[in-house]
């Protein structure tokens, strides 16, 4: 047995030192890959031939190498068991998309990084192969895990002060962490900085939030500031946000709560009463009242930044006071590492709420947990797919446990699948295969995950719910959304359209942001028209098969117009359709709850674990459709 791995292992090395001799040694005009190794139409490469201009025509033709290479190494045959197979179904039916990147953001690049994931990945597999068939080896995959929680530093360093503390599978929503430390030093600035992984030939990693205290201020102001950035190899230095702005007018909301606290940098009325750990920040200097700021040099403070859905919180000694928004290509699943540095004294540093997996050996139910298996022979009467990251291992067993537990999933009249892309971290890809073999419901995504570029997971949608399986009806929904399958069902039922049909929250009437600060922003080269076609709610829509099955054929054609919000692109592309003849049927679940619950909902949005299991909880309990917590 461990001869024949290592035969492969070999045998596959050698094979790609040949690819990359012979490439290096043929003009890049002339694609050695395409025409001296294959002539079959079936091959994983042939699409490399009508790659887009950014791939054609580089600044260097080094660049057209590495992305062949990296993405035959993506579809090239693995040696996978029929059982591990599974998670690879709709994998080899998405080679065509980087045909397909014209519109998405970073896409090209998301494909190459996912090349040298997925190598990385391969080879960590054949190697714990290789270590279960060693008897005097045991347990070496449990070395490699995603801790819960982090309260110590892993070195620090003796230049320039550099503290480090490894976030080894990154964060996710709700994840926080916690610096306790005194401004001390000549001036009594310092940083806090989230990074990720520098790429290969990168001699720095990105720095996915720099936050930047400045006690004396800086070139634009003499008053203390706070700067938040910014920062990756390809594009410098961002655009910088400062609290207090210098244009509070344009004090943008993130997760609802201000960019800057607008107590910041305004004059203290009253003193903070003295039985807190530190002085007031309004104390008279001269005849100078002295402004609110958070942090004061010899004083200590406690800092906590915490994950949103839309961007990092930082809240001081309790009260809230920056905001800043992701940053594309820069999200919270991305961070490998917390640096802080400068005029610090730190204390501690704690963090909790990381993403972390469950041992399945303590899970007393597992095999209910595990996918029911596929019938050949059966068509479902439902099947929803759920997009969700790799470290969101938390909201997937929060979905396992709850609404995929009902009946008709149960069943296998309805069957879900976790539509997941790459991870840049090792560690996170390991833990996520290790997830999709234990329970069967994981379908991985040839590309790095970027939101920017979900709508290659809708399309991966369509065509598992058309060509893995046969269903009568597809939906789209997310791994914090609760479901209530039962209502689906008995509304499709009840509504009797099986051909041309949007079921959702229907948007019939919505306009495209031109704000450059939006989210949501889409400029008028992306969508030139003053209005959107009609289009339904991410949360949670259903389309009928033929629908599905078209938007299949139309990707396989080339001619799928892609589009970085993923539910208005089903709406775009269902427009289309009914251009070329399509009756479409538009109907409207009022009852999709877009931003949290209501009770009687259908589709309840933004629910955290411990909401999934408390909105099953009363289900079981018979109070239907009852919300928790705050929400009503």
């Amino acid at each position: 047995m461990k001869k024949s791995y290592g035969g492969i292992v070999a045998a596959s090395l050698f094979m790609l030192l040949v690819l990359r001799y012979g490439i290096l040694n043929y003009p890049t005009g002339d694609s050695f890959l395409t025409n001296a190794l294959y002539t079959n139409t079936s091959n994983p490469l042939e699409w490399l031939n009508t790659v887009p201009p950014a791939v054609q025509n580089p600044e260097n033709a080094s660049q057209v190498i590495s992305a062949e290479i990296i993405v035959f190494s993506l579809f090239a045959q693995r040696n996978v068991s029929n059982e591990e197979q599974q998670t690879l179904q709709t994998w080899n039916l998405l080679k065509h998309l980087i045909n397909q990147a014209q519109g998405l953001p970073h896409a090209v690049d998301a494909i190459k990084e996912a090349g040298g994931a997925w190598n990385s990945l391969m080879a960590s597999v054949e190697e714990q192969r290789l270590v279960y068939t060693n008897e005097s080896s045991p347990g070496k995959a449990k070395e490699k895990q995603c801790p819960y929680f982090l309260n110590k530093m892993n070195g620090t360093g003796i230049d320039n002060n550099v503290h480090k503390l490894r976030v080894p599978c990154g964060l996710t929503q709700g994840s926080s962490i916690t610096v306790i430390g005194v401004p001390n030093g000549l001036v009594g600035n310092f940083r806090i900085e989230l990074t990720g992984e520098p790429l290969p030939g990168e001699p720095d990693p990105p720095v996915i939030l720099h936050y930047n205290v400045r006690l004396n201020g800086d070139k634009l102001t003499e008053d203390p500031v706070i700067v938040q950035n910014t920062w990756t190899v390809a594009h410098d230095w961002g655009e910088e946000e400062r609290c207090p702005s210098p244009t509070p007018e344009k004090n943008n909301k993130v997760d609802e709560l201000d960019q800057c606290n607008k107590i910041v940098g305004k004059t203290e009325e009253q003193r903070i009463r003295s039985n807190v750990s530190r002085q007031s920040s309004t104390v008279q200097d001269g005849s100078k009242s002295r402004r609110y700021f958070p942090f004061k040099q010899g004083y200590p403070f406690v800092a906590t930044l915490r994950v949103g859905s839309e961007g990092i919180q930082m809240t001081v000694d309790g009260k809230h006071l920056t905001s800043f928004a992701f940053r594309e290509t820069l999200e919270p699943w991305l961070v490998s590492e917390l640096r802080i540095s400068g005029d610090l004294k730190l204390i501690s540093v704690l963090a909790s709420g990381l993403p972390s997996s469950e041992d399945s050996e303590h899970i007393i139910n597992l095999e209910e947990l595990k996918s029911a298996p596929l019938s050949p022979h059966r068509r479902l009467d439902l099947f929803i797919g759920v997009f969700s990251t790799a470290n969101n291992f938390k909201r997937r067993m929060a979905v396992r446990r709850t609404w995929m537990q009902y009946a008709a999933v149960r069943s296998g009249a309805v069957s879900v699948r976790f539509f997941v892309g790459l991870h840049k971290n090792q560690i996170v890809n390991e833990e996520l295969w290790n997830e999709a073999q234990t329970y069967g419901d994981i379908q991985l995504m040839p590309f790095v995950d970027y939101y920017g570029l979900i709508t290659w997971k809708t399309l991966a949608i369509c065509i598992f719910g058309t060509e893995v399986v046969s269903a009568k009806f597809v939906m789209k929904t997310d791994d914090d959304a609760f479901v209530r399958v039962d209502e689906v069902l008995a509304s499709l039922n009840r509504i009797k359209v099986t051909r041309g049909l949007l079921y959702g929250l229907i948007n019939s009437d919505s306009r495209p942001h031109r704000n450059p600060d939006s989210k949501w922003y889409i400029s008028p080269e992306e969508w030139p028209e003053q209005t959107y076609p009609p289009w339904a709610h991410g949360p949670g829509y259903v389309v009928s098969n033929d629908i599905a099955k078209a938007v299949s054929a139309r990707y396989k054609k080339g001619s799928l117009k892609m589009f970085k919000l993923e539910d208005v692109a089903m709406g775009i592309w269902i427009a289309d359709m009914k251009k070329e003849g399509l009756n479409v049927q538009y109907v409207k679940e009022e009852k999709v709850y877009n931003e949290g619950c209501k009770d009687g909902y259908v589709v309840a949005h933004y629910q955290g674990p411990r909401e999934m299991l408390c909105l099953w909880q009363k289900i079981q309990e018979g109070q239907v459709a009852k919300c928790c917590g705050g929400d009503r």
